[in-house]
């Protein structure tokens, strides 16, 4: 994914700051992570209250496979699918992740 498309992605939050990380893209806004892209999939930030709404749309928690090959779950989850045809619907998650961010920084 380039950086005009993510920028359009996340243009309901406003301005965005691309930094390369981990062989993908860390997005930022107002200095806060809300977003990776790792194998051109964007993941979205989300906590213990929304969480719950990204798996419930559909949407599969970020992990990796840690020490003696056990998950290690990240609080990363994939854009539900019709958001990336609706632009009020793929705001309502960026904003979702910008809340988790917040919250995170707390």
């Amino acid at each position: 994914m380039d950086n005009i498309e993510i920028e359009e992605m996340f243009q309901a939050l406003g301005p965005v700051t691309i930094k390369r990380m981990f062989g993908g893209k860390g997005i930022y806004h107002m200095g806060r992570i809300l977003a990776i892209e790792l194998d051109s999939e964007m993941l979205l930030k989300a906590d213990e209250i929304s969480a719950p709404e990204f798996e419930e749309a559909g949407a599969t928690r970020w992990a990796y496979e840690g020490k003696k090959g056990k998950p290690v779950n990240m609080p990363y989850w994939s854009i539900p699918d019709d958001a990336f045809d609706d632009p009020d619907i793929m705001a309502r998650w960026v904003r979702l992740a910008y809340e988790a961010a917040v919250r995170a920084d707390k």
